[in-house]
C-alpha cells in the first residue's frame, strides 16, 4: 500500500513538472529563463526516478530480510519447543489449544471423583492425555510450583508431564504423554467386556512389580523434593507398548523436603489401599506408599480385588467378604501358593508359566509391605533389591490384617471404590484375629462376615 502511494505521488510530480515546462515554453519561448526552468525540472524528474529506484531496492531487501527472519523465527520456535520437551520443561498451553487437541474434550479415557482424562493430538502429531482437574485445592502460584517440580522428574517408569493450562477461572489441566495400553487393572482383573486389556503373563507381572518399585524408589529417595504418591493402585499404573509399567498421577500429591518428617494428616487415596496409620490419623510418610504398593502386589498375584463381597446380606452385619491377603498368608503356611494365584495363569500354562521362586519372593515382599507398624516395612530401595534377588528375604512376621470400615461413607451405596474424602467419614478399626473362619466348605478363599473392612 505504501509503495503504491509513493508511486502515485512520484507520477503526479513528474506530470506536474512536464506540464510546467510546456507552459514555460509557450510563455517564455526560448529565453534564458526557459532553459533554466527546463534544467531544474529535468533535475527534479531524475531525482524522483532515482528515489523510486532506491526505494524499490530497499523494499525488496527489507522483504527478503523479513522473510528470512520469519523463517528463522519459525525454526527457532520449533527448536525451542523441541528443547523444552527434551529438557522436560512444561509448556503452558492455551485452553483453545487443548480444545482443538481433544476435539472439544470428546475423547474421554477415564473419569474419577476430582478429574477426567481425555485423549488428544497436538498440532505436531504428538498423542497426549489431557487431565482436567476440578476444584481449587491449590492456588495458582502453588499449582505452578508443583507443576515445575513434577516436570523436572525424569524416570523411565514415570509418566512424563508435557505441559499445563492454568486459566484464571475454571478447571486446570495437565498434559501428559499418552500411554497406549491403558492401566494395569485392565490386564490383571477378569472383565466381561472384550475391549482393551487381557491377562498379563506372569513374567510381565513380575517385571511390572519391579518397574513400579523403581519408580516409587526414585520419587522417595532420588528427587530434590521427596514426592509421595499417596494413591498407588492398579488404575494409576499404566502399560506402554512393551508392557513396561509407567506410574501416573503422582505429582500433585505432596512435595516434601528431604529434611522434613513427612507427616501428612489430610486424607487422600483409595479404599483398599490406605495404610492403617493414615486411617488412624497418625500421619503418613513414604511408608504409606509402600503399604499401598504391597496391596497392589496381592492383586497382581491373585488377579482379583483384595476385598470382594461374596454374600450380600440385608444389612452390613450379614455381609460376607473375601480378604485375599489373608488367603495368601494361609496358603503360604501350607506351602500351596500356586493354588492362590490367578487361575488364568495356571490354566494358560498348566502352572509351568509361573516361577514359584519369584512367586514366593513376591508374596514375601507383599507381606513385608503391609505390616501394620510402618517402621517394619522396607523402603522402596530395599524392595527393589528384594525383587531383583540381590538380598535374601526373611520370612515376614504374622500381620494382624487390620481392616477398616470405609463402607460407612455417605456414598457407599454403590458398592464400589473410589477416592476417599476425609470429611465424609470417621474410620473404625478392627483386627482379624486367628478365630476368624477362613475356610468356607465350598471355596479355597478366605471369607469373613463383619461390617468393617478396607475394601473398594
Amino acid at each position: 500500500m505504501e509503495d503504491k502511494k509513493a508511486n502515485i505521488i512520484a507520477a503526479t510530480i513528474i506530470f506536474g513538472l512536464i506540464v510546467f515546462m510546456v507552459v514555460a515554453r509557450v510563455s517564455l519561448r526560448l529565453s534564458k529563463a526557459f532553459f533554466l526552468i527546463v534544467g531544474a525540472d529535468i533535475a527534479v524528474i531524475l531525482a524522483v526516478f532515482v528515489c523510486l529506484v532506491i526505494r524499490g531496492r530497499y523494499h525488496r531487501r527489507r522483504k527478503l530480510l523479513e522473510n528470512k527472519f520469519v523463517s528463522e523465527g519459525r525454526e527457532l520456535r520449533i527448536e525451542y519447543s523441541f528443547l523444552r520437551k527434551v529438557a522436560g520443561v512444561p509448556i503452558k498451553f492455551k485452553h483453545k489449544d487443548l480444545e482443538d487437541a481433544t476435539d472439544n474434550f470428546k475423547a474421554l479415557l477415564g473419569q474419577g471423583a476430582s478429574a477426567s482424562v481425555f485423549k488428544g493430538i497436538l498440532t505436531d502429531g504428538t498423542s497426549v492425555a489431557v487431565k482436567r482437574i476440578n476444584g481449587e485445592e491449590h492456588g495458582e502460584k502453588e499449582f505452578r510450583a508443583e507443576v515445575a517440580a513434577i516436570a523436572s522428574v525424569q524416570h523411565v517408569n514415570l509418566v512424563r508431564l508435557m505441559g499445563y493450562c492454568c486459566a484464571p477461572s475454571g478447571p486446570r489441566y495437565l498434559v501428559y504423554e499418552f500411554i497406549p495400553n491403558g492401566s494395569l487393572d485392565y490386564w490383571i482383573f477378569p472383565r466381561k467386556e472384550r475391549g482393551r486389556g487381557g491377562c498379563l503373563s506372569w513374567d510381565l507381572r513380575y517385571r511390572v512389580a519391579i518397574d513400579v518399585a523403581k519408580a516409587l524408589s526414585y520419587l522417595h529417595h532420588d528427587c530434590r523434593s521427596r514426592i509421595l504418591h499417596l494413591d498407588v493402585k492398579p488404575e494409576n499404573i499404566l502399560l506402554d507398548e512393551n508392557y513396561r509399567a509407567i506410574v501416573a498421577d503422582f505429582g500433585l500429591s505432596k512435595l516434601i523436603g528431604k529434611d522434613e518428617s513427612g507427616v501428612i494428616t489430610t486424607l487422600r487415596g483409595t479404599r483398599g489401599y490406605l495404610a492403617p496409620e493414615w486411617l488412624l490419623q497418625h500421619g503418613v510418610s513414604e511408608k504409606s506408599d509402600i503399604y499401598s504398593y504391597g496391596m497392589v502386589l496381592f492383586e497382581m498375584i491373585g488377579g482379583q480385588r483384595n476385598v470382594s463381597l461374596i454374600e450380600n446380606g440385608i444389612d452390613r452385619s450379614q455381609r460376607k467378604w473375601n480378604f485375599f491377603p489373608k488367603i495368601l498368608r494361609k496358603k503360604l503356611k501350607e506351602g500351596k501358593l500356586i493354588e492362590a494365584i490367578d487361575q488364568r495363569l495356571v490354566e494358560a500354562g498348566g502352572g509351568g508359566g509361573v516361577d514359584e521362586r519369584q512367586l514366593k519372593r513376591l508374596v514375601y515382599v507383599a507381606l513385608w509391605c503391609i505390616q501394620e507398624k510402618a517402621k517394619l516395612r522396607p523402603n522402596m530401595a530395599q524392595v527393589v533389591e528384594m525383587l531383583e534377588g540381590h538380598v535374601v528375604i526373611d520370612e515376614p512376621p504374622d500381620t494382624q490384617m487390620i481392616v477398616v470400615d470405609l463402607l460407612s461413607m455417605d456414598d457407599d451405596d454403590d458398592g464400589g471404590g473410589g477416592d476417599c474424602d476425609h470429611r465424609h467419614y470417621r474410620p473404625k478399626i478392627t483386627v482379624m484375629g486367628s478365630d476368624v473362619d477362613c475356610n468356607p466348605p465350598t471355596s479355597t478363599s478366605s471369607s469373613f462376615s463383619m461390617s468393617v473392612l478396607s475394601g473398594r
